[in-house]
């Protein structure tokens, strides 16, 4: 799975926010480091257990817990049509 194109992410005073540049999703999303961080691992084509295992080696948090994340997050992503599948 990966980002699609069509959305930029931009980083300013430490919040990400994301943009659609397509007609696919109209409004802006705000993540914070957590989701900025699997927003960015998903610029490239990845799977949820890659991300987890990055973010096992990134934070000090269970497994449990990040492995919640990451699907809370992509989950979201999919629900505005942000991924490539």
């Amino acid at each position: 799975m990966k980002l699609k194109e069509e959305f930029i992410t931009h980083e300013t005073d430490g919040e990400q926010i994301m943009v659609c540049a397509g007609t696919s999703f109209n409004g802006i999303v705000k993540s914070n480091k957590t989701a900025a961080f699997i927003v960015d691992c998903l610029k490239t084509d990845t799977t949820s257990a890659k991300i987890i295992e990055k973010m096992l080696v990134q934070y000090d948090v269970s497994k449990k817990t990040i492995t919640a994340d990451v699907q809370k997050i992509i989950d979201k992503l999919r629900s505005i049509g942000a991924l490539d599948e």
